[in-house]
């Protein structure tokens, strides 16, 4: 059931959260909200339930229990574990974008025709307002020259920027990051990270997973350390990151410094 949204509400809110796979409690009564135009950098450790948390904030995984809400767009769980109705789903996931670690373009078209699908198919935009839009955000990534290209001829860092446009061409309103870089190869990660600090610069509501502890540190407002399905740590991101209260929280950036990441001690 929707409800209207008021200038003072978060953009994004998560209360109670719960989602259980089997014996594996993964998430557990997970709150986290997200203020319009903030940029929330989910960290910690594989299996501490980031990307968990991030499908069950676009439901593309049921929660078991609590509440999501994306603006205006609000889901009670309670304790039934089920997704709204299919049209409904359909709606708040086009509000809510979000980009892979893996890019899932389609292979068999182009850049462009990758980009203007979900305004032709799922907004049921016309072709004459779909093209000059994905045209428009092909340019915001960089990547106008490769409009007539197929994603076989594309770098791994180029195929992320097409799925970013891909996502910004529902015109959402939030962004959902999950380890969009990992999969790159590490001088690939720069030019992603560059289209992913440009959307934060422009005001976009953003929730993003990453490892990137150096590029969290600049680009978010605040940072979420999460371990076994608890949020152990959040606050500003650069006190968490220069400064953290918890244990667990200094232990898992101590191996990022060790790296060499420009992480301060």
């Amino acid at each position: 059931m929707a409800i209207e949204s008021t200038m003072t509400e978060p953009k994004i809110e998560v209360a109670a959260l719960r989602k259980r796979f089997g014996d594996l409690e993964v998430l557990k009564d997970i709150n986290l909200t997200v203020e319009a135009g903030g940029v929330v950098a989910l960290i910690g450790p594989s299996g501490s339930g980031k990307s968990t948390l991030l499908r069950c904030m676009n439901l593309l995984v049921a929660p078991d229990g609590g509440r999501v809400r994306v603006g205006a767009d609000s889901f009670d769980f309670g304790n039934s574990g089920q997704l709204p109705p299919a049209k409904t789903l359909a709606r708040f996931r086009a509000n809510t974008g979000m980009v892979f670690q893996h890019f899932n373009l389609f292979p068999h078209m182009s850049v462009l025709a990758n980009v203007m699908e979900g305004p032709l198919t799922v907004r049921r935009m016309p072709k004459a307002q779909a093209e000059p839009l994905a045209r428009s955000l092909l340019v915001k990534v960089g990547l106008a020259d490769k409009a007539d290209a197929y994603p076989n001829k594309l770098s791994g860092g180029q195929k992320q920027r097409v799925a970013i446009a891909r996502a910004l061409a529902m015109e959402p309103e939030v962004m959902l990051f999950d380890e969009a870089t990992s999969a790159l190869d590490p001088e690939l990660v720069g030019e992603v990270l560059q289209v992913m600090r440009a959307l934060a610069a422009e005001g976009m509501t953003m929730v993003i997973v990453t490892h990137e502890i150096a590029f969290a540190r600049e680009v978010a407002d605040r940072v979420v350390f999460m371990r076994d399905g608890v949020v152990v740590e959040e606050g500003p991101a650069r006190a968490v990151i220069d400064t953290p209260r918890e244990e667990a929280t200094r232990a898992f950036l101590s191996h990022f410094h060790r790296r060499g990441e420009a992480v301060p001690g």
